[in-house]
């Protein structure tokens, strides 16, 4: 039956009914102005749910643009009249200068003279993968009880480093240290609640299915079906993949926000996915982060995927990062700042002395944004050098998106030294193994059937690419 034909059947099959008035839904036009109005204000002026701290993402988008080496034509004064709007609770004006003003974010000009067009730009994961230099790949045994206890030591310290950074994220070293010294502990009960695992697990669910045959589109599906709301970057491309625009134009298509730390914050679970194997783990994080980053974005996610996936088979930390760092394509944006990270890290014996240089190359990117978060990342890790405590108590002092990096590095650790090496301070507060998330049907889970569900996973991929591989060379 055609799609006419359903519908001239629903049609020719209606009976009129006579509604009484409370019958009618026309109320429900109250509701829904009531939650528009309340997310629109959300996008001018909102705070952290972790932390507390202050955003703006209509400023930001602005500030984001920017970055990208564009002109927001009149974009500081749209935000002045908008924020007057706000101030005044005059919501018709609000929504007016809105339009507006995205209008100006989504046509802004290039700014040809800006340092941004020189650089590399990487569309594809074949481009990308042509001007860089992997790492050797290392054949990991993923049948070994070694092999369940990396990963679940890698879940084990993800889930602590989100939950120590989430009260922490959005500030900066000085500010931190300031509130609460030395951060060598939870500065609130942790808990497991946050964006960080959220697309990880729909990245999951699809390489369940496909293995590492999976395609963006279908990681993007898994988007839709588990995932109600996001932020920034994210909430953009799930609104975008609602309306049918699937990957890379989900990614890409209205998305200031792109290139900010979404895509790096889940690259854990890319290297997971590939034990051993730092290129196989690149590619699985490009085809994730192409979903709702481009560029230096995608990239920052490749770094981590590559990072976890070496861990598995790698001792020597800096070394580690060195070849993932000096593999990445030279004229690329991401490259620079995480080299130049590494060049503070490899000349000064104090970290603040590094950090300090990073802080003043980054100022002009958002707290949000992946080159802030990158060099944090590899500032912690240099001076953590593999110890558990060091490296998450820098991830703290650091500052920025805490919770995204913390969790990210730590789990490098956890692969890398295993679960026993995690001090039990931290693991203390998951004793139940419970695992709570927002995601539909994953709602409440353990962190030892989260860790099953990967294993059984990465297995039944390995070997159905070794079955594949086999019948590619009988032809």
């Amino acid at each position: 039956m055609k799609a006419w034909e359903c519908v001239r059947k629903i049609t020719d099959e209606a009976i009129p009914r006579r509604l009484a008035e409370d019958e009618q839904t026309w109320d429900a036009m109250n509701a829904v102005e009531a939650q528009v109005d309340f997310m629109l204000r959300l996008y001018w002026d909102s705070h952290v749910p972790g932390s507390y701290a202050p955003e703006s993402l209509m400023l930001a988008s602005i500030q984001a643009v920017e970055n990208q080496g564009k002109v927001v034509e009149n974009g500081m004064a749209l935000y002045a009249e908008g924020q007057a709007a706000l101030k005044a609770d005059d919501m018709v004006a609000l929504h007016r200068v809105t339009a507006n003003l995205k209008y100006r974010v989504n046509t802004a000009k290039k700014d040809l003279a800006h340092s941004y067009w020189r650089s590399g730009y990487y569309g594809k994961f074949s481009q990308f993968a042509e001007d860089s230099s992997f790492p050797e790949s290392i054949d990991c045994d993923v049948s070994t009880d070694r092999f369940w206890d990396q990963t679940y030591g890698g879940w084990m310290a993800q889930i602590i480093g989100a939950a120590y950074g989430t009260a922490l994220e959005g500030y900066t070293t000085v500010q931190l240290e300031k509130a609460f010294g030395e951060m060598d502990e939870y500065v609130r009960e942790p808990n497991t609640m946050n964006d960080d695992i959220t697309y990880e697990l729909a990245f999951l669910n699809a390489f369940d299915r496909s293995g590492y045959q999976v395609t963006s589109k279908e990681i993007a599906a898994e988007w839709m079906a588990l995932v109600p709301a996001g932020w920034s970057a994210e909430q953009i491309a799930l609104d975008n993949i609602r309306m049918g625009i699937m990957p890379p134009e989900s990614g890409c298509l209205y998305n200031p926000f792109n290139e900010w730390i979404g895509a790096q914050m889940r690259g854990a679970i890319c290297g997971m996915a590939a034990p051993g194997n730092p290129k196989l783990a690149a590619e699985l994080a490009w085809k994730d982060g192409e979903i709702s980053h481009v560029n230096n974005g995608i990239i920052g996610e490749v770094f981590n995927a590559m990072l976890v996936a070496m861990a598995y088979e790698r001792q020597d930390l800096r070394m580690m990062l060195r070849e993932v760092i000096e593999g990445l394509p030279k004229e690329c944006e991401y490259t620079r700042i995480v080299q130049f990270a590494l060049n503070q890290c490899e000349i000064h014996d104090d970290w603040r002395d590094a950090w300090r240089l990073c802080e003043e190359k980054i100022k002009r990117y958002n707290w949000i944004h992946v080159y802030p978060n990158a060099a944090a990342e590899v500032i912690a890790l240099w001076y953590g050098n593999g110890d558990f405590d060091e490296t998450i108590v820098l991830s703290g002092k650091l500052g920025q998106d805490v919770d995204c990096n913390a969790a990210q590095i730590l789990s490098v650790l956890g692969i890398m030294n295993g679960l026993s090496t995690i001090p039990e301070r931290w693991k203390e507060p998951f004793a139940n193994d419970r695992l709570e998330t927002y995601v539909r049907s994953m709602k409440e889970m353990t962190i030892r059937s989260l860790t099953d569900w990967t294993v059984t996973a990465v297995r039944k991929a390995k070997e159905e690419a070794e079955n594949r591989d086999g019948r590619e060379e009988t032809k």
